[in-house]
């Protein structure tokens, strides 16, 4: 200690336990510990806020792609007529890194006596492989098998509903009828279940079936025209500016004029919801830390008091105000950082086993506590961010400072 400051020496001394003041001690743990649970959950409670939005990005875009162009008239949806022509004007575009065609509409699909609404996909298989990574979710069956005629893919939760497994038969069919010598009859066509797909979000593994481009024209009668062109580009977020742009020399080089979409718009409603959500949860979270923190002051307040004969002593030896001072400020200081370590390491720790303890949590009370329903993906997933952590830690450690300062101040005066 006679290496030290004595005002450093004093206040590290005051932290252990000794014989009258070890009552104190046991206080200043307990700050201790009040400090690093409410680091240790702000940094949990961002990590899965990130995880989440990470993990929605990844699978949203693992069947969507980064940007479309769709063809419109007067607020109507209208097909595509030269399709490859637009195709290859993206392709020559430098940050567009693949393009496809679509063909997309709402329909019934039917097994037995079960009956759904689904969304319908028509995609040409090797061309979609550049703008999504649907193939690699599959389970059951090939996504190659589009190239053939009258197959479908079923998400995972789609087929488990209506009881089919890949060579099953069902019938897909379009809220449009035909006019026949018998009558008027609904737009249907069997097809055979050739794959299941399990992306994670019940959005695409329940309401989404893909079938084949040339079997999606005939079935919505387009005439081999596309519903638009689906666009993988460089850069994922400038995909709004690109396919504007791209939109733009299709307006001008064909007198075209058709409606563009990125994946954040499509998704605009999930991704505005986590972008207020993270800013409030932080704040919120923040008064737990700050709570935490002035406990501090009532710490260092019952320190003072027990040490009014040591703070004469010292002011008679001739120690100035500011040492005293530095005495306390010195000790909450500790307390307050000790507290933001502890936070760290167990926050953490907690990051990186809360998918394992989540899940032994559900085995063993049996209940589903991430339902697919509610939360959009059906797992825990979390992401601990660098930046994030260090705005926390200094944070919790500013408003430890700040709550030793009256406390120290009535000391030294």
């Amino acid at each position: 200690m006679m290496l030290q400051p004595y005002p450093i020496a004093i206040a590290l001394r005051y932290l252990r336990s000794r014989n009258r003041s070890a009552f104190i001690s046991f206080i200043s743990g307990v700050s201790m510990l009040g400090v690093a649970l409410a680091v240790a959950v702000l940094i949990i409670v961002m990590s899965v806020i990130n995880g989440f939005e990470t993990e929605l990005e990844r699978r949203i875009l693992s069947v969507s792609p980064d940007a479309r162009l769709i063809g419109y008239d007067d607020g109507t949806e209208v097909p595509v007529d030269d399709w490859v022509s637009l195709r290859n004007l993206a392709l020559a575009r430098d940050d567009v890194l693949a393009a496809a065609p679509f063909v997309e509409g709402q329909g019934l699909v039917q097994s037995g006596d079960r009956l759904l609404g689904v969304s319908i996909r028509g995609v040409d298989p090797t061309l979609e492989a550049g703008v999504s990574t649907l193939g690699e979710h599959m389970i059951a069956g090939s996504y190659a098998a589009l190239e053939g005629r009258w197959n479908v893919l079923l998400g995972s939760d789609l087929a488990a509903t209506l009881g089919v497994v890949v060579g099953d038969r069902l019938m897909l069919g379009i809220p449009t009828v035909s006019v026949t010598p018998a009558g008027i009859l609904p737009t249907s066509r069997q097809f055979t279940v050739a794959g299941i797909f399990s992306v994670g979000m019940a959005e695409f593994d329940r309401g989404l079936v893909v079938i084949g481009f040339d079997d999606a024209a005939r079935l919505f009668r387009t005439g081999g025209r596309a519903s638009g062109i689906s666009l993988k580009v460089d850069d994922l977020f400038e995909a709004r500016a690109i396919v504007q742009s791209y939109a733009n020399d299709v307006a001008a080089r064909f007198r075209l004029f058709y409606a563009y979409e990125d994946w954040s718009w499509r998704h605009s409603n999930v991704f505005k919801s986590i972008e207020l959500t993270k800013p409030t949860l932080f704040i919120i979270l923040s008064l737990v830390i700050s709570i935490a923190a002035f406990n501090i002051v009532s710490t260092l307040i019952m320190v003072v008091r027990e040490k009014r004969g040591d703070i004469a002593i010292l002011r008679s030896i001739g120690a100035a105000p500011r040492s005293i001072l530095g005495i306390f400020v010195v000790q909450g200081s500790s307390i307050g950082a000790l507290g933001v370590i502890g936070g760290l390491a167990l926050g953490l720790a907690l990051v990186a086993s809360l998918g394992t303890i989540v899940g032994w949590i559900e085995g063993w009370f049996a209940i589903d506590l991430l339902s697919a329903d509610v939360y959009l993906i059906g797992d825990l997933p979390t992401e601990a961010r660098t930046g994030e952590i260090v705005r926390i830690l200094a944070m919790a450690f500013a408003l430890a400072v700040l709550a030793t300062i009256y406390p120290a101040y009535r000391a030294a005066t």
